[in-house]
């Protein structure tokens, strides 16, 4: 299956290594820096014919992957995405899917009417521990749900941010809810029900007066099924990234997954007895070199399949749009100062430029 790969920046290293891991015909790069480019191909020890483009339309005329995996910059997910799809490419975008929901409705429309597989990239679903707390969500173990809570407590500094401009801006990423948070944000909708009716937010700029977007943001969620979430989001943890943290707590039973991104499970409690705690702690326990996880590689695996098989992939781009769908609730409930329902059908993130301009 041929492949190509648009954006050669900080999360690329782990796109590259899943294609090579699954067998990809890694036919081409795209980025608008040369040097990216090359420094991933010794690093990876790419093959030869590997060719280089900065213009990704040039590469998508020229090469025609079968399958692209696109992670630049967040604000051009879409405008990408939808190219790659008129083109005939199935596509893994990396999250978030869009930067609006339009841009992602398009994205679902497009995909569709062309007959392409479009995955977003929220791979930590693919955490062992992850897939254990899922299998004990749908044999419905929790009985009833009562709330579960998504914790981010991160360090990003000045030098992560000044390494790329667009990071922290509202055109083009968003704060530490839509980059840095959104991975957990999914995996609570995902576990709690999935249909929102309500939510409340709030946000803030505490400590990085050099980017446009919140470093902070907390939220209450009323789910449809009348579980609640809650969700805490920062990247002002003193002095480095703490944990990444999901509780769900049920009738039943209460599970905490932890870690540097959830790849922990920390406590398992079931009132039906059916596993040993300690065993199921040791079993699905992973520590993976950063907060990217291992996700990456089955991810990969699974669109290959669905591609193979003519079938939607594990995590969607509708998926992909219900996380975006959630972060921009919480960015809409801050700047209004009152609760915001769901379904929305527009909002983006540049609804809120000047947010926190004194």
């Amino acid at each position: 299956m041929r492949f190509a790969l648009i954006g050669c920046g900080r999360i690329s290293p782990n796109h590259i290594s899943a294609a090579k891991d699954n067998g990809l015909d890694f036919v081409a790069l795209c980025d608008i820096v040369p040097e990216n480019m090359e420094d991933k191909i010794l690093k990876f020890d790419l093959p030869v014919h590997v060719r280089r483009y900065q213009d990704y339309k040039d590469l998508l005329s020229k090469e025609k992957p079968e399958l692209v995996a696109i992670a630049t910059e967040s604000g051009n997910h879409a405008v990408i995405a939808l190219d790659c799809i008129a083109a005939g490419c199935n596509l893994i975008i990396e999250k978030p899917i869009a930067l609006s929901l339009q841009d992602a409705d398009a994205i679902i429309a497009a995909a569709e009417a062309k007959g392409v597989k479009v995955s977003a990239c929220h791979q930590n679903r693919f955490n062992k521990s992850i897939q254990k707390i899922r299998e004990a969500v749908e044999r419905k173990r929790f009985g009833r749900l009562f709330y579960g809570t998504a914790h981010v407590r991160w360090n990003r500094t000045y030098e992560y941010y000044s390494r790329a401009k667009w990071r922290g801006t509202w055109e083009q990423d968003g704060g530490s809810l839509m980059n840095q948070c959104i991975h957990n944000i999914d995996l609570l909708r995902w576990m709690m029900g999935n249909e929102i009716i309500e939510v409340v937010g709030m946000t803030d700029k505490l400590n990085h007066d050099y980017i446009e977007a919140e470093d902070f943001g907390i939220a209450l969620i009323k789910f449809k099924n009348g579980s609640y979430g809650i969700v805490e989001g920062t990247t002002n943890i003193y002095p480095q990234n703490l944990e990444e943290t999901l509780y769900i707590f049920g009738e039943k039973g209460t599970v905490k997954a932890g870690g540097s991104s959830v790849n922990l499970i920390e406590e398992w409690h079931f009132a039906d007895l059916l596993d040993d705690a300690d065993e199921v702690k040791k079993k699905f326990h992973e520590i993976p070199p950063n907060v990217y996880g291992f996700g990456h590689n089955p991810l990969y695996a699974d669109v290959i399949d669905a591609i193979k098989n003519d079938r939607q992939p594990y995590v969607t781009a509708q998926d992909g749009r219900d996380a975006l769908e959630l972060v921009l609730a919480i960015y809409k409930s801050a700047a209004e100062g009152k609760s915001v329902r769901l379904p929305m059908d527009e909002c983006s993130t540049v609804d809120f430029k000047g947010r926190f301009n004194q």
